[in-house]
């Protein structure tokens, strides 16, 4: 048992490299790589496309579906791993893992759009030129979650471009920071050990 749980990891690890190295390609959209990406893609793409059919994983020109598809296989990973080093696993245990999968993907995309946020925010200090190409992207991507956050913490109240910007980041910090926390508190008392 214990070494098809390794074997399984391994797998389950090369997997998570292949999906990797296909969400790059994705980044070069017009660019045509031949044979070996086409292959590449028939390996990973139906894996990614189930997780592409969630809307909550698109925002704006985001998509996090990858992000949600790595979490899934490192979640997969890290049971295979612990079951092929033990040969048991408990049910506390395999949540605990859950929970550490899910708060790592949360805690990257918290920070992601801090920083896009943060430059938003520079951009408008130093008067950019907002037209240019990259601050539309920067735009594009910070305004669907900006919108979300200061319409849901203000409640509909009118507040400047400026203090919305600020107010969000330091929300954002604030739930990683007490997300942080909580998940540290919270998976030990899972899986059953000491704090």
């Amino acid at each position: 048992m214990q070494q098809i749980m390794r074997i399984l990891g391994s797998l389950t690890g090369v997997y998570m490299l292949l999906i990797f190295i296909r969400v790059m390609f994705t980044w070069f959209s017009g660019a045509r790589f031949g044979r070996p990406v086409a292959i590449l893609s028939r390996i990973t793409d139906p894996y990614l496309n189930w997780w592409s059919r969630f809307p909550i994983l698109r925002t704006g020109f985001i998509d996090l579906s990858p992000i949600a598809a790595m979490a899934a296989l490192s979640l997969a990973q890290n049971v295979f791993t612990i079951v092929a080093r033990s040969g048991r696993v408990s049910l506390g245990l395999i949540l605990a893992i859950a929970l550490s999968s899910v708060w790592s993907a949360a805690f990257f995309i918290l920070g992601f759009f801090a920083v896009i946020l943060g430059l938003r925010l520079i951009a408008y200090l130093s008067n950019q030129n907002i037209y240019s190409p990259f601050w539309r992207i920067i735009d594009s991507i910070s305004q669907p979650i900006l919108y979300r956050i200061t319409r849901f913490f203000f409640r509909g109240r009118i507040i400047n471009y400026r203090s919305g910007i600020i107010l969000s980041i330091v929300i954002l910090l604030a739930l990683m920071v007490v997300g942080k926390f909580a998940v540290g508190f919270a998976i030990p008392l899972l899986a059953g050990l000491p704090i």
